[in-house]
């Protein structure tokens, strides 16, 4: 896709070259580090219409823009991507625009950051536009567009991870009329990009959408503090509007909880200080603030009455989400862990498949295989997940074998996050038989697999597998006493049983898509499946071990034989006692392959009981603590830096689907009512899932 019109830009970044961001994680580069951060620009242009018809904007930016026309919020994006794989948004402007004058107003913004978030620190920044009339041209974005560098976005503090700039606003800085008076502000010609280098996907992404939403609760603790609930955890920008003295502060304050003194825990337990410190410029101020946070709480602080907290509301923000799939049922708790998985995917699911809007706000292979699902199960939505698919293709640009967070200028590996890669391209095609994109995405799963294979041993199976971290399970605490040292990554680990089940499963995918797509198959995954038997399995015990000296097993080295099908059926009912007592020892995104692997050998009832369990692991746990989305961990204390939304936890909307009610792929896309009954303890329970068509 090409525009008609260039890549403009400040003055500053006219002639900067941009800065190559990529590399193996473990491969030491110099990255020269970018002079601009957190630098906030607005772009405005008057257009004048002289007749009625059907417009539509094109339009991208790097980092991220937001789009204003007479001074109304229209969309914002695009969604981040690679510079040579860019994405843009068309946007239908007809709405906005009046007969005659009329003003278009960009904010842009660079972050600066390497981080898990945006494509920055590469110095790209810039905006393009073209505007249509009736799919005829008529302007676009040149150097009679004017700009102005927003300074009053002071703040030189970060979030944890750099994901996110405090927005300490001052608003004497402010041009309080640039969206709507192209004469305010101390506008200078924008420039062209002199080294504009990106490249454009084929086909627009969509935008998020965005709506208000008040406080549920609104306390006035004391006579500076106001705390505003909003009844379940969000994710979104504050709004309101403030007047007071010159120079004087106003704090607001973010918070998943409260303390126990009822105030914001604004020091989450994620490790976010989530606050901004604004100062008010004597006139009526606009706090709009740019960037989303994720949250249930606000406190706001001030001296005097200087805003009114009923005027207060958030701009809501995530994927577009129109529930295909809503659950009933008298299981007890079942309806509530439904509803905060559900939650979870709903907020975390922006412009891709986030781990967390507050931490991270990274697209995580590994989470995918989740999260992923899950939404597509709760929406019905294909192209968001198949989107997510070429997200991580491109990201063999740096590596052949797949890395864990795409898009993104932050490097990171995990290596059995990339083997699940094939899994989650086979789960596309299961619900969709899209033939063509199954053909297109082959090649990347057969990089992936010839990457891995530079580790094999005479036998086939993997050791020292040492550009990518090894991680097993996460966090370390929830690994179920795995024996092997893994370290951090970037050295050589020893064979070990949990990469190497992910390693043959990887392998018998691409052998079943191969059979799929009629291409010649390569049996090599019996070969692993012997070669894995005999280094980690006992045949006397019938259990999987951690490493070859079988000093261990851990539940992870026994579910996974079992969800692969690498496991003797003889060892079946052996490994399922063992997984039903060690329960979910596990991390909870791992909890998925644990129910998964008891429904591959038909035992659903114990599959259920698993997934209903009330112990100190659990989703029930999760709720017990308040839950309003799925936590990242299975309570808020079992991680150091626990994040109270994070859907790789939302394993339960696929289990009840897939298993506990047995709906195939193609029923489910074809919609219906399916209910099915279940007898616990002696008492009869039912479940209805009503899916749109």
């Amino acid at each position: 896709m090409k525009f008609v019109s260039d890549w403009i830009t400040t003055d500053e970044f006219e002639k900067i070259k941009a800065i190559d961001v990529f590399h193996k994680q473990f491969e030491p580069k110099e990255i020269a580090e970018t002079e601009f951060k957190n630098y906030h620009s607005h772009f405005i242009k008057e257009l004048n219409i002289e007749k009625n018809g059907n417009y539509e904007m094109k339009i991208s930016a790097d980092d991220y823009y937001k789009l204003y026309i007479n001074g109304e919020f229209v969309c914002q994006g695009p969604a981040p991507a690679y510079f040579d794989t860019y994405n843009y948004n068309l946007i239908n402007i007809s709405n906005f625009l009046n007969e005659g004058k009329n003003i278009i107003a960009v904010h842009i913004y660079y972050q600066g950051e390497i981080n898990r978030v945006w494509n920055s620190g590469d110095n790209r920044i810039g905006l393009i536009a073209d505007i249509l009339c009736d799919g005829k041209f008529v302007c676009g974005t040149d150097e009679s567009w004017l700009c102005e560098r927003a300074y009053e976005y002071s703040g030189d503090t970060t979030y944890y991870y750099c994901t996110q700039f405090r927005e300490d606003i001052d608003f004497n800085k402010k041009n309080p009329s640039w969206k709507t008076d192209i004469k305010s502000g101390e506008y200078k010609n924008a420039r062209y990009v002199k080294y504009a280098d990106w490249r454009f996907k084929d086909k627009p992404v969509p935008t998020v959408d965005t709506y208000k939403v008040k406080p549920e609760k609104i306390f006035k603790y004391d006579e500076t503090t106001y705390v505003m609930d909003f009844g379940h955890e969000i994710t979104g920008c504050v709004y309101f509007k403030a007047k007071g003295e010159r120079g004087q502060k106003v704090t607001v304050k973010y918070g998943e909880e409260l303390d126990d003194n009822g105030t914001v825990r604004f020091m989450m337990r994620c490790n976010c200080d989530y606050y901004d410190e604004c100062t008010l410029s004597g006139q009526i101020d606009e706090f709009d603030f740019f960037d989303y946070k994720a949250f249930r709480y606000v406190q706001v602080e001030c001296n005097g009455d200087v805003f009114s907290p009923d005027e207060l509301y958030v701009t809501v923000r995530h994927h577009k989400f129109d529930e295909k799939c809503v659950i009933k049922s008298d299981v007890p708790y079942l309806e509530k862990i439904w509803e905060i998985c559900k939650n979870g995917v709903k907020y975390s699911v922006q412009e891709g498949y986030l781990d967390c809007p507050s931490r991270e706000k990274a697209q995580y292979l590994g989470d995918f295989t989740v999260s992923g699902l899950a939404h597509l199960y709760l929406t019905g939505d294909t192209e968001m997940f198949k989107k997510a698919l070429f997200d991580f293709a491109e990201s063999t640009r740096v590596c052949k074998g797949i890395m864990a967070v795409a898009p993104g200028s932050f490097m990171q590996e995990i290596a059995e996050f990339s083997l699940q890669y094939p899994l989650q391209v086979l789960n596309y095609y299961n619900l969709t038989k899209d033939k063509e994109t199954l053909k297109e995405l082959y090649p990347i799963i057969e990089g992936l697999i010839a990457h891995f294979k530079q580790f094999e041993r005479p036998d086939g199976l993997i050791e020292d597998v040492y550009d990518k971290w090894n991680i097993v399970d996460w966090p370390e605490n929830l690994r179920d006493g795995y024996c092997v040292e893994l370290g951090s990554g970037g050295n050589p680990v020893e064979i070990h049983n949990v990469l190497n089940a992910y390693y043959i499963g990887a392998v018998q995918i691409m052998e079943e898509i191969q059979k799929i797509l009629g291409l010649t198959e390569h049996k090599n995954s019996d070969k692993l499946k012997a070669a894995f038997l005999d280094v980690f399995y006992d045949k006397d015990k019938k259990m999987f071990f951690d490493d070859a000296e079988h000093t261990h097993s851990a539940l992870h080295s026994n579910v996974l034989p079992l969800f692969f099908d690498i496991a003797p059926s003889d060892a079946y009912e052996n490994i399922k006692g063992f997984i039903m007592k060690k329960g979910l020892s596990c991390g909870v995104h791992f909890a998925y392959f644990v129910l998964k692997a008891l429904g591959k050998i038909e035992a659903y009832d114990e599959e259920f009981r698993l997934l209903m369990n009330e112990g100190e692991h659990s989703w029930v746990n999760m709720i017990r603590e308040g839950a309003t989305t799925c936590f990242e961990a299975w309570g808020k204390d079992q991680k150091w830096n626990t994040s109270l939304c994070h859907p790789w936890a939302s394993a339960p909307i696929i289990i009840v689907i897939e298993d506990i009610m047995k709906i195939r792929g193609d029923e489910f896309m074809n919609g219906g009512n399916f209910i099915k009954e279940i007898t616990e303890n002696g008492k009869k329970y039912r479940i209805e899932l009503c899916v749109k068509k």
